[in-house]
Order: structure tokens, then C-alpha cells, then sequence
């Protein structure tokens, strides 16, 4: 098989970046990594010997470029079926793909004011208007998907999935800002700090030199 490379950016302080590792550290596939370190003044032409879009995380396989975060786990689904990223009931799928798909696109108050900085710790910090909202419908879906689909595993829907790779940046999110979670929600949290692939990931973070602007 051609050589697989995902290009990601800090990890720090990527949250794009981190959901395609975990998808791709789940299948087990051997894979190089390409770090390029944000806030430098070479970042723009790192990045853009490697994605159209201008943009990370990217995924390498051959020829062929994948500059988006969720197309590349879609693309891995397909590449690897037997890592079974997405569930195997057709139910539990389709859920699993709009709660992915509604954390691909939405809340943007979370992601504005609570942004993804694992060497952080600034409990009671980013409580601006409309992050409380956007916690309380990430928790809901967290406790829906568990009560529904989450049987036979600690994961949203029972086994790893794509899902779990998208909401693990708010994993950490909520561990950086002490958000307080019902015991649902605090189980799944921890289920996913647990991943061995998230471990390497935030080991591998604390090495990286700060950039200011993102520690705001």
C-alpha cells in the first residue's frame, strides 16, 4: 500500500488536526506525521507545500490530498473497513454521522471562547454568551448516544468511532476549562483521555513551544 502521511499542525493546539490521528491511530495502519508549528513565519508556506486549501490537517496517500478533517476520516472508513470506524447497525450509524456532522459544523461560541490548549488548566475561564448552551446540547447528544447506542463499550456509540474522534477535542476543552459534567458524561470523558493515541498526542504537546497568541 502506497505510504499514508497526516500533515497536522501544533497539537497544542489543533483541534482539526487531532480528530483524523485518532481515526487514523485507530486503524492501526502504519502512517508518518508531519508537524508544522503554528504562529511561525515559514506556517502559511509549511502548510502549503502540503494542502490546496492552505489549510490542516491533510492527508497524503499517493497522489492523492485530503485537506478536510471530516473527509479524511470518511476516506479511512472506506480504506480500512475493518477498523469499523463508524458503527455497524444502520440506526447507530446514522446518528453517528449527524452528531459528527453537527460537531463539524456548529458551536462556534465553544470553539470561540473555550478554544483547545491541553497544557492549560483556566477553570471558570470562556463562560462567555452561548458557550453554557453549547455544553449543555454536546452533553445531551453525549447522554443520547450512550443511553441508545452506547452498550458494549464506554464510547458513544459502544465501540471507537468517528464520533469520538470529533467530540475528543471537547473532551479536553472541558478538562482545560474544569467544565463539570454528569457522571454519563464524565465516564465518556474519561473513556476518551484513556485512548493510548490521545496519550501520545498530548505527551507529544507538552514539548511544543508556546505561541502566544493562541494562549490568550
Amino acid at each position: 500500500m502506497k505510504e499514508l502521511t497526516l500533515v497536522v499542525a501544533s497539537k497544542n493546539y489543533s483541534s482539526w488536526s487531532l480528530r483524523p490521528y485518532l481515526a487514523l491511530a485507530h486503524t492501526g495502519q502504519p502512517f508518518r506525521e508531519v508537524v508544522v508549528q503554528l504562529g511561525q513565519a515559514d506556517t502559511a508556506a509549511q502548510i502549503a507545500k502540503y494542502s490546496p486549501s492552505g489549510r490542516v490537517p491533510a492527508l497524503l496517500h499517493g497522489e492523492l490530498v485530503i485537506w478536510d478533517s471530516l473527509a479524511i476520516c470518511e476516506y479511512l472508513a472506506e480504506l480500512f473497513p475493518q477498523a469499523r470506524l463508524w458503527p455497524q447497525d444502520a440506526a447507530a450509524r446514522a446518528m453517528a454521522r449527524a452528531v459528527t456532522a453537527e460537531m463539524h459544523s456548529g458551536f462556534a461560541n465553544l470553539r470561540n471562547h473555550m478554544t483547545m490548549n491541553l497544557r492549560a488548566r483556566k477553570p471558570g475561564a470562556g463562560r462567555a454568551p452561548g458557550v453554557a448552551e453549547d455544553i449543555a446540547r454536546i452533553t445531551s447528544l453525549w447522554k443520547e448516544c450512550r443511553a441508545r447506542h452506547g452498550q458494549g463499550g464506554p464510547f458513544l456509540f459502544g465501540a471507537f468511532s468517528i464520533a469520538d474522534a470529533f467530540y475528543a477535542p471537547v473532551v479536553t476543552r472541558f478538562v482545560t476549562y474544569g467544565v463539570e459534567l454528569e457522571p454519563v458524561c464524565a465516564a465518556y470523558r474519561d473513556a476518551v483521555l484513556a485512548l493510548p493515541a490521545l496519550k501520545a498526542w498530548t505527551e507529544a504537546a507538552r514539548s511544543e513551544p508556546p505561541v502566544a497568541r493562541y494562549e490568550q
